[in-house]
């Protein structure tokens, strides 16, 4: 599936894009639900742009091998996830969240920044046609962008804490 990134097609690659879109719509009905979209508008907008993507390899069953690639995500997701609930708790002077930052660091250059670049690179060969792959290829930028802003809030808040306003936000992890 990395190299037949349009072509691959697996049944279990097929249900894990069809179980994946599922709780992206799932998650976005919960975050409106529960009156928190403009707090996590982000979130709204990832997942909006993922659906999209995701379907494309639902509907089409075309770059089901790409909707799995971009997967790859949610490893990093476990560390982001323990990092956010060690700041909930107040936990930053523990050796764990110490230990923690930098594995998230890895983390996040493994599973999103060299999925996301090795998918734009492959992407870009759609470039100037008018295909689903153009269609996904606006949507990986769009979330090229969105991923190395998040790096960068990452990178602050950790890496150089006297740069980041401290009240400003104070009930976003996001910007953390």
């Amino acid at each position: 599936m990395l190299v037949e990134i349009e072509a691959a097609w697996s049944l279990s690659g097929y249900l894990l894009v069809c179980f994946s879109a599922g709780y992206f719509i799932h998650d976005t009905v919960d975050i409106v639900i529960s009156r928190q979209a403009r707090a996590s508008w982000e979130y709204l907008v990832h997942h909006v742009m993922a659906m999209g993507a995701f379907f494309s390899g639902i509907f089409w069953k075309r770059f089901v091998g790409g909707g799995v690639l971009t997967l790859l995500v949610e490893v990093s997701n476990i560390f982001l996830t323990m990092r956010m609930m060690m700041k909930i708790n107040n936990a930053q002077n523990l050796l764990l969240y110490q230990v923690n930052k930098y594995v998230n660091l890895v983390m996040y250059f493994l599973f999103r920044l060299a999925p996301q670049a090795y998918l734009t690179n492959f992407f870009l060969q759609y470039a100037g046609q008018r295909t689903l792959g153009t269609f996904l290829l606006a949507i990986l930028l769009m979330l090229d962008v969105m991923i190395l802003i998040y790096f960068s809030r990452l990178l602050r808040s950790d890496f150089c804490p006297d740069r980041v306003p401290s009240q400003q936000h104070k009930d976003k992890f996001l910007t953390e």
